[in-house]
């Protein structure tokens, strides 16, 4: 079966990348440009927890455009050949498509992406694609409105999402991924239903394991279904095929249907940890750099660029944090509940 998405695995690894103790190289760059959501998603952003009184990032908390722009030309020098821009909800942040515009120049870029609840995005998908964005993922976990509501934290929109997806599509921001958080219980019975609705669409459905991300969210392992159970779901459906990845640490395992109409993926963290491959880092919006998902601690860039380090300093210190990356916590996460991480860093907090 041809590889649909490259005729042959591809690198986005500059020859100098950084490498951490396990030899990944440093690639892949998650950028949180804004930590507020308009949505209050149960395995993100709890309403119990963040309601109407919890206390977000100051707007001068929050790392300026040029900021994230020095600091991810920084990164790029150390390896980095793809940026991605998250959030929170990142098309809460004003002039977001400016941001854009000055990422896309930034030699030695080779991808450049964002993920959104998709809320906005038929407003902002032709901007952002004429400013250079190359690929967006919409976050979207069923097509039947009460789970919506149900998993969005009580709003409603999914017309107003899928218009996002179709606007997204419009605006040539291909290929558009749309990334679905399966729970038992919850929408675990609707996959063949989000697979058969984007078959033959041009847009690629990822089916992701719920995981503890955090420590808000009530993760119960009981919850997670295996990838394998979807994947044998949707092929009893649709026969599909197994194809190769495009690149080092790509997390999604990659199916394409056999009569041709087009692929889905799984992200299989909990089942089938990757973190052996993980080549991303992730830079919060008051600007931390955190090496990991479910990180404990970072590095504080912001208050070194505010005190007037230099580009030789700031690259120093990311690389020494890179170096001494350890991270394999969903290879861990089996382990005594004693020996694990406590407190881990929020996903609306550096993304997902």
């Amino acid at each position: 079966m041809r590889n649909t998405g490259s005729d042959k695995l591809i690198s986005l690894t500059a020859p100098q990348a950084a490498t951490d103790t396990r030899g990944r190289p440093l690639a892949d760059l998650r950028i949180s440009v804004m930590d507020r959501c308009n949505f209050r998603c149960p395995y993100c952003m709890p309403r119990a927890t963040f309601g109407d009184s919890y206390h977000f990032l100051a707007r001068a908390d929050r790392l300026s455009f040029d900021e994230i722009t020095r600091l991810a030309r920084l990164f790029v020098g150390l390896g980095v050949r793809k940026l991605r821009l998250t959030g929170g909800e990142p098309l809460l942040r004003a002039g977001l498509a400016d941001l854009v515009g000055e990422l896309s120049l930034i030699d030695g870029v080779a991808d450049l992406a964002l993920t959104t609840n998709g809320m906005l995005l038929a407003q902002h998908a032709a901007e952002l694609a004429a400013n250079g964005l190359k690929r967006v993922t919409v976050s979207l976990d069923t097509l039947d409105h009460a789970t919506f509501h149900r998993m969005s934290g009580g709003y409603d929109g999914l017309e107003r999402v899928l218009d996002g997806i179709r606007a997204a599509l419009e605006a040539g921001l291909s290929p558009v991924k749309v990334n679905a958080v399966i729970q038992r219980g919850v929408n675990d019975g609707q996959v063949v239903d989000l697979a058969r609705h984007f078959r033959g669409t041009g847009v690629v459905v990822r089916f992701i394991e719920y995981m503890d991300v955090g420590n808000r969210n009530d993760w119960d392992p009981v919850r997670v279904v295996p990838s394998r159970e979807l994947r044998d779901a949707i092929a009893a459906e649709y026969p599909i095929v197994p194809i190769a990845g495009a690149y080092r640490g790509e997390v999604a395992q990659r199916y394409a249907y056999r009569d041709g109409a087009g692929e889905i993926g799984f992200i299989s963290s909990v089942s089938q940890p990757f973190c052996g491959d993980c080549t991303r880092a992730r830079l919060s919006s008051d600007g931390v750099f955190y090496t990991c998902l479910f990180a404990v601690h970072g590095v504080d860039l912001r208050t070194m660029l505010r005190g007037g380090a230099s580009d030789d300093e700031l690259v120093d210190r990311m690389r020494g944090t890179w170096r001494q990356r350890e991270d394999r916590y969903s290879e861990l996460r089996g382990i005594p509940v004693t020996m694990q991480p406590m407190r881990k860093i929020e996903m609306h907090y550096i993304g997902g």
